[in-house]
Protein backbone atom coordinates (compact mmCIF):
# COMPACT_ATOMS: atom_id res chain seq x y z
CA UNK A 1 0.00 0.00 0.00
CA UNK A 2 1.15 3.42 -0.82
CA UNK A 3 2.48 5.90 1.61
CA UNK A 4 2.47 9.57 2.55
CA UNK A 5 4.82 12.35 4.10
CA UNK A 6 3.60 15.45 5.50
CA UNK A 7 5.58 18.15 4.63
CA UNK A 8 6.06 21.82 5.44
CA UNK A 9 8.61 24.80 3.72
CA UNK A 10 7.60 27.28 6.28
CA UNK A 11 6.56 27.82 9.65
CA UNK A 12 2.63 28.12 10.01
CA UNK A 13 2.72 27.12 6.49
CA UNK A 14 0.50 24.55 4.29
CA UNK A 15 1.55 20.93 4.70
CA UNK A 16 2.07 19.28 1.38
CA UNK A 17 2.36 15.60 1.02
CA UNK A 18 4.44 13.66 -0.90
CA UNK A 19 5.45 9.91 -1.84
CA UNK A 20 8.48 8.82 0.76
CA UNK A 21 9.33 6.13 -1.68
CA UNK A 22 11.61 3.99 -0.23
CA UNK A 23 13.50 6.96 2.05
CA UNK A 24 12.82 6.32 5.40
CA UNK A 25 11.51 9.56 7.62
CA UNK A 26 10.74 11.08 10.72
CA UNK A 27 9.53 13.61 12.55
CA UNK A 28 11.37 17.25 12.16
CA UNK A 29 13.77 15.74 9.19
CA UNK A 30 14.70 18.35 6.23
CA UNK A 31 14.11 16.75 2.72
CA UNK A 32 14.61 17.92 -0.77
CA UNK A 33 11.49 17.96 -2.94
CA UNK A 34 10.82 19.81 -6.60
CA UNK A 35 8.23 21.86 -6.31
CA UNK A 36 6.48 24.27 -8.88
CA UNK A 37 9.17 27.16 -7.63
CA UNK A 38 11.77 24.51 -8.45
CA UNK A 39 13.98 22.58 -5.77
CA UNK A 40 12.76 23.03 -2.34
CA UNK A 41 13.85 22.45 1.28
CA UNK A 42 10.97 21.18 3.89
CA UNK A 43 10.57 19.58 7.48
CA UNK A 44 8.60 16.76 7.81
CA UNK A 45 5.97 17.21 10.44
CA UNK A 46 3.64 14.19 9.18
CA UNK A 47 5.70 11.16 9.45
CA UNK A 48 5.12 8.61 6.82
CA UNK A 49 1.56 6.94 6.98
CA UNK A 50 -0.54 4.70 4.62
CA UNK A 51 -2.41 7.14 1.81
CA UNK A 52 -6.03 7.25 2.38
CA UNK A 53 -7.08 7.18 -1.48
CA UNK A 54 -10.68 9.22 0.11
CA UNK A 55 -8.71 12.20 1.19
CA UNK A 56 -5.43 12.06 -0.57
CA UNK A 57 -4.65 12.95 -4.04
CA UNK A 58 -3.49 10.14 -6.27
CA UNK A 59 -0.35 11.45 -8.25
CA UNK A 60 1.72 12.36 -5.41
CA UNK A 61 5.45 14.29 -6.42
CA UNK A 62 8.39 11.79 -4.53
CA UNK A 63 10.65 13.44 -1.93
CA UNK A 64 14.03 13.28 -3.50
CA UNK A 65 16.22 12.86 -0.47
CA UNK A 66 17.22 13.51 2.94
CA UNK A 67 18.86 17.52 2.62
CA UNK A 68 22.39 17.47 3.57
CA UNK A 69 24.54 19.32 6.55
CA UNK A 70 25.33 21.68 3.43
CA UNK A 71 21.71 22.07 2.77
CA UNK A 72 20.43 22.85 5.85
CA UNK A 73 23.16 25.34 6.98
CA UNK A 74 22.17 27.27 3.66
CA UNK A 75 18.48 27.11 5.29
CA UNK A 76 19.37 29.07 8.09
CA UNK A 77 21.36 31.35 5.66
CA UNK A 78 18.45 31.95 3.91
CA UNK A 79 16.16 32.67 6.85
CA UNK A 80 19.11 35.13 7.47
CA UNK A 81 18.34 36.91 4.78
CA UNK A 82 14.83 36.97 4.83
CA UNK A 83 15.47 38.85 8.44
CA UNK A 84 17.86 41.36 7.06
CA UNK A 85 15.37 41.80 3.63
CA UNK A 86 12.86 42.50 5.91
CA UNK A 87 14.25 45.17 8.33
CA UNK A 88 15.56 47.05 5.17
CA UNK A 89 11.94 46.71 3.65
CA UNK A 90 10.11 47.89 6.66
CA UNK A 91 12.65 51.13 6.76
CA UNK A 92 11.95 51.90 3.01
CA UNK A 93 8.40 51.37 3.77
CA UNK A 94 8.39 54.00 6.30
CA UNK A 95 10.86 56.22 3.86
CA UNK A 96 8.48 56.45 1.42
CA UNK A 97 5.24 57.08 3.73
CA UNK A 98 3.06 53.97 2.11
CA UNK A 99 0.26 52.81 3.97
CA UNK A 100 0.82 48.81 3.81
CA UNK A 101 1.85 46.22 7.18
CA UNK A 102 4.52 43.67 6.38
CA UNK A 103 3.32 40.57 7.09
CA UNK A 104 6.21 38.21 6.29
CA UNK A 105 9.17 37.31 3.55
CA UNK A 106 9.84 34.52 1.95
CA UNK A 107 12.91 33.67 0.24
CA UNK A 108 13.44 30.69 -2.10
CA UNK A 109 15.75 28.03 -1.46
CA UNK A 110 17.48 28.79 -4.16
CA UNK A 111 17.68 32.10 -4.18
CA UNK A 112 16.03 32.87 -7.44
CA UNK A 113 12.93 35.00 -5.98
CA UNK A 114 11.76 36.63 -2.46
CA UNK A 115 8.52 37.72 -2.01
CA UNK A 116 7.25 40.38 0.48
CA UNK A 117 3.94 39.54 1.84
CA UNK A 118 1.63 42.98 3.43
CA UNK A 119 -1.86 44.01 4.03
CA UNK A 120 -3.29 47.18 3.35
CA UNK A 121 -6.86 49.04 3.63
CA UNK A 122 -6.50 49.61 -0.53
CA UNK A 123 -4.08 49.67 -3.22
CA UNK A 124 -0.64 50.67 -2.83
CA UNK A 125 1.59 52.38 -5.21
CA UNK A 126 4.81 50.56 -4.33
CA UNK A 127 6.68 51.03 -7.48
CA UNK A 128 9.40 53.35 -5.79
CA UNK A 129 9.68 50.64 -3.00
CA UNK A 130 10.22 47.83 -5.81
CA UNK A 131 12.91 49.38 -7.04
CA UNK A 132 14.87 50.19 -3.72
CA UNK A 133 14.50 46.17 -2.95
CA UNK A 134 16.00 45.39 -6.06
CA UNK A 135 18.65 47.28 -6.40
CA UNK A 136 19.51 45.74 -2.83
CA UNK A 137 18.73 42.24 -3.16
CA UNK A 138 19.90 41.69 -6.59
CA UNK A 139 17.13 38.73 -7.33
CA UNK A 140 13.86 38.76 -8.06
CA UNK A 141 11.44 41.02 -5.84
CA UNK A 142 7.45 40.57 -5.77
CA UNK A 143 5.62 42.47 -3.20
CA UNK A 144 1.95 40.09 -2.90
CA UNK A 145 -1.27 41.70 -1.47
CA UNK A 146 -2.82 39.20 0.98
CA UNK A 147 -6.03 39.14 3.86
CA UNK A 148 -6.56 39.40 6.93
CA UNK A 149 -7.09 35.95 7.39
CA UNK A 150 -3.81 34.67 5.55
CA UNK A 151 -2.16 37.33 8.30
CA UNK A 152 -3.18 35.62 11.05
CA UNK A 153 -2.19 32.25 9.51
CA UNK A 154 1.41 33.67 8.99
CA UNK A 155 1.76 35.34 12.42
CA UNK A 156 0.18 33.05 14.16
CA UNK A 157 -0.78 33.44 17.90
CA UNK A 158 -3.62 32.48 20.27
CA UNK A 159 -7.17 32.14 20.08
CA UNK A 160 -10.37 32.41 22.99
CA UNK A 161 -10.18 28.95 23.32
CA UNK A 162 -6.13 29.40 24.80
CA UNK A 163 -4.89 27.28 21.88
CA UNK A 164 -3.02 28.17 19.26
CA UNK A 165 -4.77 29.53 16.08
CA UNK A 166 -5.93 26.45 14.19
CA UNK A 167 -5.01 28.40 11.03
CA UNK A 168 -1.33 28.05 11.88
CA UNK A 169 -1.41 24.59 13.31
CA UNK A 170 -3.65 22.33 11.65
CA UNK A 171 -5.75 23.48 8.41
CA UNK A 172 -4.41 23.36 5.40
CA UNK A 173 -7.39 25.70 3.75
CA UNK A 174 -9.83 28.37 4.46
CA UNK A 175 -13.67 27.59 4.54
CA UNK A 176 -16.30 30.16 4.09
CA UNK A 177 -17.91 31.21 7.87
CA UNK A 178 -21.09 32.69 8.15
CA UNK A 179 -22.68 34.19 10.98
CA UNK A 180 -25.51 31.54 10.43
CA UNK A 181 -23.22 28.86 11.59
CA UNK A 182 -23.51 30.74 14.72
CA UNK A 183 -27.24 30.97 14.85
CA UNK A 184 -27.50 27.56 14.19
CA UNK A 185 -25.58 26.84 17.34
CA UNK A 186 -27.40 29.22 19.43
CA UNK A 187 -24.13 30.80 20.31
CA UNK A 188 -24.04 34.51 20.85
CA UNK A 189 -24.13 36.99 17.90
CA UNK A 190 -21.75 39.38 19.54
CA UNK A 191 -18.90 39.99 17.62
CA UNK A 192 -16.27 40.30 19.81
CA UNK A 193 -17.48 36.63 21.35
CA UNK A 194 -17.91 34.70 17.85
CA UNK A 195 -14.63 36.99 15.99
CA UNK A 196 -11.16 35.05 15.75
CA UNK A 197 -7.91 37.00 15.60
CA UNK A 198 -7.87 38.00 12.10
CA UNK A 199 -11.24 39.93 13.36
CA UNK A 200 -13.29 37.80 10.74
CA UNK A 201 -15.58 34.91 11.87
CA UNK A 202 -13.92 32.17 14.10
CA UNK A 203 -13.51 29.28 12.05
CA UNK A 204 -14.13 26.84 14.04
CA UNK A 205 -17.66 28.13 13.96
CA UNK A 206 -17.96 25.73 10.66
CA UNK A 207 -16.55 22.78 12.86
CA UNK A 208 -19.88 20.70 14.62
CA UNK A 209 -22.52 23.01 12.23
CA UNK A 210 -23.57 20.11 10.54
CA UNK A 211 -24.23 18.05 14.03
CA UNK A 212 -26.00 21.10 15.10
CA UNK A 213 -27.80 21.33 11.96
CA UNK A 214 -28.52 17.21 12.06
CA UNK A 215 -29.76 17.28 15.80
CA UNK A 216 -32.03 20.44 15.31
CA UNK A 217 -33.87 18.90 12.49
CA UNK A 218 -37.12 17.30 14.61
CA UNK A 219 -36.77 20.23 16.90
CA UNK A 220 -39.52 22.86 17.02
CA UNK A 221 -37.94 25.71 15.98
CA UNK A 222 -37.79 28.82 18.68
CA UNK A 223 -40.93 30.93 19.29
CA UNK A 224 -43.00 28.05 17.82
CA UNK A 225 -46.37 27.28 19.35
CA UNK A 226 -46.60 23.97 20.90
CA UNK A 227 -49.02 21.53 22.90
CA UNK A 228 -47.59 19.31 25.56
CA UNK A 229 -49.24 16.70 28.14
CA UNK A 230 -49.34 20.18 30.23
CA UNK A 231 -51.23 22.40 28.07
CA UNK A 232 -50.15 24.73 24.84
CA UNK A 233 -47.09 27.55 25.14
CA UNK A 234 -44.74 28.52 23.39
CA UNK A 235 -40.75 27.22 22.84
CA UNK A 236 -38.55 30.06 24.20
CA UNK A 237 -35.02 27.80 24.88
CA UNK A 238 -33.41 25.27 23.15
CA UNK A 239 -29.97 22.60 24.70
CA UNK A 240 -29.41 21.17 21.44
CA UNK A 241 -27.16 18.80 23.15
CA UNK A 242 -29.05 17.80 25.88
CA UNK A 243 -32.48 17.62 23.61
CA UNK A 244 -34.36 19.78 26.01
CA UNK A 245 -36.78 22.77 25.34
CA UNK A 246 -37.83 25.13 27.43
CA UNK A 247 -42.07 25.71 27.20
CA UNK A 248 -43.39 29.27 28.00
CA UNK A 249 -47.28 27.80 29.20
CA UNK A 250 -50.03 30.38 28.53
CA UNK A 251 -49.99 30.46 32.28
CA UNK A 252 -46.93 32.57 32.67
CA UNK A 253 -44.91 28.90 33.96
CA UNK A 254 -41.94 27.46 32.02
CA UNK A 255 -41.32 23.82 31.94
CA UNK A 256 -38.65 21.96 30.33
CA UNK A 257 -39.13 18.78 28.20
CA UNK A 258 -36.93 16.25 27.37
CA UNK A 259 -37.16 15.26 23.57
CA UNK A 260 -37.14 11.83 22.15
CA UNK A 261 -33.49 10.93 19.94
CA UNK A 262 -33.16 12.19 16.68
CA UNK A 263 -34.25 8.43 15.40
CA UNK A 264 -37.64 8.41 17.17
CA UNK A 265 -38.21 12.05 15.93
CA UNK A 266 -40.74 13.93 18.58
CA UNK A 267 -41.42 17.48 18.48
CA UNK A 268 -44.69 17.56 19.92
CA UNK A 269 -48.33 18.43 18.25
CA UNK A 270 -47.59 22.16 16.19
CA UNK A 271 -50.88 24.52 16.57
Amino acid sequence: MERIVGIRFRKGGKVYHFDPGDISLKRDDFVTVHTEQGVGLGQVVEPPCFRNASTHCPDLKKVERLATEEEVQKHQDNLEFEEDSRNYCLDRIRAHNLEMNLVDVEYFFDGSKIIFYFTADGRVDFRELLKDLVRRLRTRVELRQIGIRNQAKMVGGLGACGRPLCCSTFLKNFHAVSIKMAKEQNLSLNPTKISGACGRLMCCLQYEYETYKELKKDMPKMGKKIEIPEGKGKVIRQNIIERTITVLMEDGKEIEKKLEPPSKGNEGKKT
